[in-house]
């Protein structure tokens, strides 16, 4: 009986690049518009700067550059998705974010083996909704301990 208790998993869907990703709700924090953006000299490239959130600075990465992609101008569909990461609240950069599912454990496989090198570490499964293919991302992993101590 206690099997049915964790038979779906409640995540935030957005999207990069025309695919669809997603994170656990647990994990997000608030869902915001593009704000100003302060840069940080030398830091990672997908380290886009900070944002004054609420008075809290907070750093912002764009998912788009760490997963290998091609950077895009940010646009009025723009959203940052502020996540918890290790007790760090972080900022992520993506093109769109606006679905919040509960998506059945058993439609979760692990990562398929031809998933690029760059995101396959970001990678805790994928999910078949329907028609839709959704990437689920480990939250853990998109900052390894150097990065999240430069943060």
């Amino acid at each position: 009986m206690t099997g049915m208790l964790v038979s779906d998993l409640k995540v935030i869907v957005f999207q990069l690049n025309e695919k669809e990703y997603a994170v656990p709700v647990g994990q997000v924090k608030s869902i915001e518009k593009i704000m100003h953006i302060t840069r940080v000299p030398h830091t990672y490239p997908f380290v886009k700067g900070v944002m004054n959130l609420r008075g809290l600075v907070t750093p912002l990465l764009d998912l788009r550059v760490r997963f290998g992609l091609e950077a895009q101008p940010y646009t009025d569909s723009t959203r940052v998705i502020i996540v918890s990461v290790e007790d760090k609240e972080v900022g992520l950069i993506v093109d769109g974010a606006n679905d919040v599912i509960d998506i059945p454990t058993s439609q979760v496989e692990p990562a398929p083996e031809i998933v690029g090198v760059s995101t396959a570490g970001f990678i805790n499964g994928v999910a078949k909704i329907e028609k839709r293919l959704l990437i689920l991302i480990d939250l853990v992993n998109i900052l390894d301990s150097d990065e999240l101590k430069a943060l």
